[in-house]
């Protein structure tokens, strides 16, 4: 849904706006909640959970390879893994101020834990969301919300959201009994509006809230959206056919394996009667007391091709990997001490998939940030979000001596900032060139101390060639 209708009754939402709204969403929202709960390997998220066989009495072991998680897992901690440097550009006019105001809302909100959080909801769903709120004491904060609760609806000519909805389910008492209700939370540029769902399934205004609707104290709508990329596809959407396929083979191999022990038994030249099978179940052994001509018993076992399974399950789980941009780190060709080039290479897909995030990731934090200078105006506090800096840094094996060889190689070349910002165990680079700074210093002033030494020296060297001129004088 876009925003015409919205437009036309003046941004006055209705309950029938907010239910359309929801309808619409619906799939989206189940899509999402279906990769979550696969994610967490879950009975209902997980297929081969609920894969059933025509026979009931057959062996149909269901084996989960959680290729999913492990995906996810793998780009959050290559991507975030090294928290995100926030900075402050130091030729800002109100730099220190500035500067201590991000610090104090990043450890107030826990910052690297958050992005750490966002960044992997998105990976899993195709996209993040967070609301900032003012809390009870007025200090601006920022929480993750669960991304199939967010509606955003944009205008048709920019690309930023007017109106966004948040819903979900609470209990609700209702005399003696409590029913499920969906809540609504309708934001717009300046306020936010509380809803309730009805017995009848209209969109009322929550009684409950004090003051509703309530200023969020925010230019601009204050739920934000993170997109793994344009088209909000999580990491591992791609290959879940392949993964499924993976689970079923290898289940289907366990299970006939399995089915050894209940391989089927042929009795040629007579017929065995229940009570001689029900014996045999006791000891293990059949006996023959009048074998006719020909008589035996043996198994009945299906033939398997170990090469053809085996060969299978490596091809999906190579394409698997492949189409996921991932990389299997149990590869023999990892166990080696491997150059920085050739890591980098093995890691390009993955590399190139984070880069994507990256950028999605940096724009909605400018958003985040331009809201916060909005709020932060209002106190008095003037910040220019455009001063604000964030710094990526992937969290990638190191080749120190790789790294020292090409720094100390563009010293000269590159500006110190540009140069130090490529050493990967350099996390914040304003902060080194004050170390730099204040080394540099201190050896100065050493060396002015060692300076004056010799000063004196020759200060005492004077005085003593005197003397001696004296004595030579009086020698005379």
């Amino acid at each position: 849904m876009d925003d015409r209708e919205l437009e036309r009754i003046n941004g006055q939402v209705t309950s029938q706006i907010i239910k359309d709204l929801i309808a619409e969403h619906t799939p989206t929202r189940q899509r999402m909640i279906s990769l979550y709960e696969r994610y967490k390997a879950s009975i209902e998220g997980v297929p081969i959970f609920s894969r059933k066989v025509p026979d009931y009495e057959k062996v149909n072991n269901k084996l989960n390879n959680d290729f999913f998680s492990e995906i996810v897992d793998t780009k959050v901690g290559y991507f975030m893994g090294k928290p995100i440097v926030y900075s402050v550009d130091r030729e800002a006019p109100e730099y220190e101020v500035a500067n201590q105001t991000l610090q104090d809302f990043n450890i107030r909100n826990n910052i690297e834990d958050l992005d750490s959080e966002t960044a992997k909801m998105a990976a899993i769903c195709g996209l993040g969301a967070r609301l900032l709120y003012i809390d009870r004491e007025g200090s601006e904060r920022v929480m993750n919300v669960d991304p199939w609760e967010c509606i955003f609806v944009y205008d048709r000519s920019i690309n930023e959201p007017q109106y966004a909805l948040r819903y979900y389910t609470m209990k609700v008492q209702e005399g003696d009994r409590f029913h499920d209700r969906t809540r609504v939370e309708w934001y717009d540029q300046e306020n936010v509006t509380f809803f309730i769902e009805d017995g009848k399934g209209m969109y009322i205004l929550d009684e409950t809230e004090p003051k509703n609707p309530l200023p969020h104290m925010f230019d601009g709508i204050p739920l934000l959206a993170f997109p793994n990329n344009e088209e909000q596809q999580g990491d591992v959407e791609k290959a879940l056919s392949l993964i499924d396929a993976y689970d079923r083979t290898l289940s289907d191999v366990n299970s006939e394996i399995e089915a050894f022990r209940l391989a089927y038994m042929v009795f040629y030249g007579f017929e065995p009667d229940k009570e001689t099978i029900e014996q045999a179940k006791q000891t293990g052994a059949f006996g023959i007391n009048n074998p006719e001509d020909g008589a035996k018993i043996e198994f009945l076992t299906k033939q398997m091709s170990d090469t053809i399974i085996e060969n299978h399950l490596n091809r999906l789980e190579q394409n698997i990997l492949r189409f996921a941009k991932s990389v299997n780190f149990g590869d023999e060709q990892f166990a080696g001490n491997l150059s920085g080039v050739s890591m980098r290479f093995k890691l390009f897909a993955l590399e190139s998939k984070c880069i994507t995030a990256e950028r999605k990731f940096t724009a909605a934090l400018r958003q985040q940030f331009k809201l916060l200078a909005s709020a932060w105006q209002k106190k008095g506090i003037p910040i220019d979000y455009k001063n604000i800096w964030f710094q990526f840094k992937r969290n990638f094996p190191l080749n120190l001596l790789d790294e020292a060889q090409t720094s100390a190689t563009l010293k000269g070349l590159v500006s110190e900032r540009t140069r130090l910002s490529l050493l990967s165990f350099i996390d914040d680079v304003e902060a080194e060139i004050m170390e730099m700074e204040r080394d540099a210093l201190d050896l100065d002033m050493e060396g002015g101390l060692e300076d004056e030494i010799p000063g004196e020296s020759a200060e005492d060297g004077e005085a003593d060639g005197s003397d001696s001129g004296q004595d030579g004088e009086d020698a005379a």
